[in-house]
């Protein structure tokens, strides 16, 4: 029972601050970086009203992290038109948000950042259903809906015109989304971008409402990427908090200028099926001194299957297929050396006595990054139970992907330099 009261630290996010925000919920945007904020986090208005149990956030989050490994599976068997507010994944609360301003006068909304995903959508005033706040597409003078003869119009899922607007409607489970196509100005920061194309969210219905809105980092037709490519040249790049930062606010940095000159690389594969995805190749894992023993296939990157790896800002923890996890889990717990090891819902390698654990190295073509223990580990409160914050691929879905997840992000700077085709990461204290 003293358990289950427990909280796990994102919980702990959720009444940290209780006096008052942090003063950094206040502080404005800069020349072309936007402050990035955890949901959890005292600026987030979508932060849960009561603070869970520590199993209890650790089971929510692997519940999401494991619809959203399956949207991320389906993906490479379909086109790579990325449907506007495509898949549940969109609906679950966002990692991590930032801020956006909106039509003229601007108002500002709050945006999922999701490097999975190509387009922008917001729900807008008069949508049946929506629980966010509302974007007043009426009170923008530069707003205005796409025709179906619009060339946008053909890179949505399945266009409707039954009046001069070009609409969609998509079903998912018990729930379903109808949008406008839509223009109208976009301010990222002080970077004012007229014209930008995104989806207006109508009506939903079903039990599950999408919060906020999305803004996609993919490579896509209709991402930021392709719509900014002379404002940004299609680079970017971005630092997430760790989960122990009380003032718990990163930065995405957009464009070439200012971002780091002193970090590795890793070329950036493509792969036709699903162009959108940052696909990477890893070659190896090292656990410690030691590269574990993954079969080749296990890391291989197929365009044909989709299988390889990629990086994800939506998932929260790190999966492997079930080859290389179980060869890095089995090192890790040899490596520990502590008999007793319990699990808790999706992870399967926890401790209740304390533990000195070995780091863990992704070895991609170019670089190597190793993980100190913040990225690999997830701890009670109170210190008592750890866990190793990996777990192996669903086995209800097409496990080709490796996902490295926002956790072991945190505390890197990861920059997306699509012209050059790479992708960098260097250690930098998010905050």
């Amino acid at each position: 029972m003293a358990m289950r009261t427990i909280l796990f630290s994102l919980a702990l996010l959720c009444i940290s601050l209780v006096h008052g925000l942090n003063p950094k919920c206040e502080t404005s945007d800069q020349g072309s970086t936007l402050q990035v904020f955890h949901v959890y986090s005292p600026c987030s208005p979508f932060r849960p009203s009561k603070p869970l149990s520590w199993e209890d956030s650790i089971l929510q989050m692997q519940t999401e992290d494991q619809t959203r490994l399956q949207y991320l599976a389906s993906l490479v068997a379909r086109r790579s038109v990325v449907p506007i507010a495509s898949g549940r994944q969109i609906i679950q609360s966002p990692t991590y948000i930032v801020r956006a301003k909106i039509g003229t006068p601007p108002q500002t909304l709050l945006l999922a950042m999701d490097t999975s995903n190509d387009a922008a959508w917001v729900p807008c005033t008069g949508c049946e259903g929506c629980s966010s706040t509302l974007f007043a597409s009426a009170k923008s003078t530069t707003y205005k809906t796409l025709g179906c003869g619009a060339p946008q119009c053909k890179q949505v899922p399945n266009p409707t015109c039954g009046g001069s607007a070009c609409s969609f409607n998509l079903t998912y489970g018990g729930s379903s989304i109808a949008a406008n196509l839509s223009q109208d100005t976009v301010t990222l920061a002080t970077d004012p971008i007229p014209g930008y194309t995104f989806g207006c969210i109508q009506k939903t219905t079903g039990n599950s409402v999408p919060p906020q809105g999305l803004l996609g980092l993919g490579r896509g037709s209709l991402s930021l990427l392709s719509q900014t490519q002379n404002l940004y040249q299609s680079t970017f790049s971005y630092c997430l908090p760790s989960f122990k930062s009380l003032n718990f606010s990163g930065s995405l940095r957009l464009g070439p200028v200012a971002q780091p000159k002193r970090i590795k690389y890793t070329p950036l594969l493509r792969n036709p099926r699903r162009s959108s995805l940052y696909y990477v190749n890893l070659q190896a894992i090292r656990v410690g001194r030691t590269i574990v023993n993954i079969p080749p296939s296990a890391l291989a990157f197929n365009p044909t299957t989709g299988a390889g790896t990629i990086f994800d800002s939506g998932t929260v923890f790190t999966r492997l297929v079930a080859p290389a996890y179980n060869a890095t889990r089995d090192e890790f717990r040899r490596r520990v050396k502590v008999p007793t090891v319990t699990s808790l819902g999706g992870f399967d390698t926890c401790y209740n006595v304390p533990i000195v654990a070995p780091t863990i190295t992704f070895m991609f073509a170019g670089m190597n990054v190793t993980l100190p223990p913040d990225n690999i580990l997830i701890h009670s409160t109170a210190g008592s139970t750890t866990c190793l914050a990996m777990a192996a691929a669903p086995d209800n879905v097409n496990s080709v992907l490796n996902v490295i997840a926002n956790m072991q992000q945190q505390n890197h700077r990861l920059l997306f330099d699509v012209p050059n085709s790479r992708l960098g990461v260097a250690r930098e204290l998010c905050t």
